[in-house]
């Protein structure tokens, strides 16, 4: 199984080829895909009218789904004391909430953001093709 970041599905669903989204089109056919509530919710707050609300969120309802565990939220903040400790500082909370179920799931996370590679760096999270 692999959690699929909403820097990904962006771009997946702009139709930009890029290295992410070519993994993700090999990916939709051969694996199990799953995503998380944080991921959902960033994917659909950034959509422009409600045929492709219901289009994405259609689409994301036959993905895995992985619920949010309030425990995460301590995780979260656990994994960017760490990076901090370390000297590197995580910009977006939301990605160590993503880290966070990606850790707990023991998943690979497919990513183009560089806040998840400075995680990685500094804890467990796994990310795919690394």
């Amino acid at each position: 199984m692999i959690l699929v970041d909403t820097s990904v599905w962006i771009e997946f669903f702009r139709g930009n080829n890029c290295p992410e989204t070519a993994l993700l089109g090999g990916l939709l056919r051969d694996s199990n895909i799953c995503i998380c509530g944080p991921i959902l919710s960033e994917l659909l707050q950034g959509v422009r009218n409600e045929r492709e609300f219901s289009k994405i969120q259609n689409f994301a309802n036959s993905l895995i789904y992985f619920p949010f565990h309030d425990r995460y939220f301590l995780d979260a903040a656990q994994l960017y004391r760490t990076c901090r400790k370390k000297g590197v500082t995580i910009r977006k909370t939301i990605d160590c909430f993503i880290a966070a179920c990606a850790i707990d799931h023991e998943v690979e996370l497919l990513h183009a953001d560089s806040d998840f590679t400075a995680l990685a760096k500094c804890t467990p999270l796994l990310i795919y093709g690394q």
